[in-house]
């Protein structure tokens, strides 16, 4: 029998404002990953882009301090990853290449990990990857694209309006058009960044400021009265459903430091308690919502219940967080797959599609 282990390159960090939350969700699977089943290869990208091999002992400073913790770049290795390499890492300081990486688990929240620039890069390199490809990254973390598609698709979204850094802003007229209280926040991000929740035309200005701030293209979403809850998504070509979970936030919103920060800033509520059919219904427009948008391998749909008992699809995020107060692990966890044995299922996914993606006619 092969004992031989898969060399799992962890991608983490990386150049957006979500780079410490990457941080926290490494740490996590580095240390729950199947030791005897993989090897594992932590590669760090800082802020400015590098990739790096830190010292893969002590690959975090401040890691048990989430408002602190930082990628440790001391006396750290600079690589790359180059078209046709099959996973070899290649040593820029000292020429030569590390021994190749089986399959990468990229978590890497937000612009340039979650939105399809490093899968694509990773395709081109011939290594297996974990989670949704190009296609489906892209129009994940783009929420215009996203909601353009869910709509298109008939599944039911909220109102939203879209603006570029040039366009004219008409808080009059958006209030009217979209309500208020609304919420604005950047087109390309996640985790709750640049998000604020708008009554009136003072803080409209500041939102949408600090929004652009991020991304050069903003939402205005209307605000739902309603339950957040959530679903995660496991599969390729037959994905299937979690149990149903709620997010009972103590904050005024789910915001990055309820997420994160403040292990009080929300209660997670798992199973949700909801009707049955209700959970169904969850369930189905989440695996529906990640077929729409041509996700794979993992995905996690957040929806609205509204008091009427009507379910609304927020969006759906393709690499969500793995930290130990996330809401992906812990319903799978509550639906019977264990931290462990997630990681090792995205994996034989990953490698899956791999496979599969070989086998197709490259000419006629």
């Amino acid at each position: 029998m092969d004992t031989k282990k898969i060399k799992v390159g962890i991608l983490f960090g990386g150049r957006s404002a979500e780079h410490e939350v990457s941080l926290q969700s490494a740490k996590n699977v580095a240390e729950a990953i199947d030791k005897d089943k993989y090897d594992v290869a932590l590669i760090g990208i800082d802020k400015t882009g590098r990739w790096l091999l830190p010292n893969q002992s002590q690959y975090l400073l401040n890691s048990s301090n989430p408002r602190l913790i930082q990628l440790n770049s001391q006396g750290e290795e600079s690589v790359a990853l180059v078209p046709q390499s099959g996973g070899a890492l290649s040593d820029l300081r000292e020429g030569g290449t590390h021994s190749s990486i089986g399959v990468v688990f990229p978590i890497l929240h937000g612009p340039f990990g979650e939105d399809g620039t490093v899968q694509g890069l990773l395709k081109l390199a011939g290594v297996p990857f974990v989670g949704a490809g190009v296609l489906g990254s892209s129009v994940g973390m783009d929420k215009d694209v996203m909601k353009r598609l869910l709509r298109d698709a008939g599944l039911p979204i909220g109102s939203f309006m879209v603006f570029k850094q040039n366009d004219h802003l008409d808080f009059a007229a958006i209030a009217e058009e979209i309500g208020l209280p609304c919420f604005v926040k950047p087109a390309n991000l996640g985790s709750s960044v640049g998000v604020h929740k708008v009554t009136d035309q003072a803080s409209f200005e500041q939102a949408c400021a600090d929004a652009f701030s991020y991304d050069p293209k903003i939402l205005v979403e209307e605000f739902i009265d309603g339950r957040e809850v959530e679903c995660a998504v496991l599969g390729n070509q037959n994905p299937k459903a979690s149990v149903v979970g709620e997010i009972v936030p103590t904050h005024d919103f789910y915001s990055y430091d309820a997420k994160y920060i403040d292990e009080q800033g929300a209660a997670l509520e798992i199973p949700a308690d909801i009707p049955a059919e209700t959970s169904e219904q969850i369930r189905d427009l989440a695996v529906r919502t990640f077929q729409t948008l041509e996700c794979e391998g993992l995905g996690r749909v957040d929806c609205f219940l509204k008091k009427d008992g009507s379910v609304v699809v927020n969006e759906i995020n393709t690499i969500p967080g793995f930290t130990q107060i996330s809401m992906y692990p812990r319903l799978w966890e509550a639906s019977g797959v264990s931290y462990s044995e997630l990681i090792n299922q995205l994996i034989e996914l990953a490698i899956e599609r791999f496979e599969h993606e070989e086998k197709l006619k490259t000419s006629f």
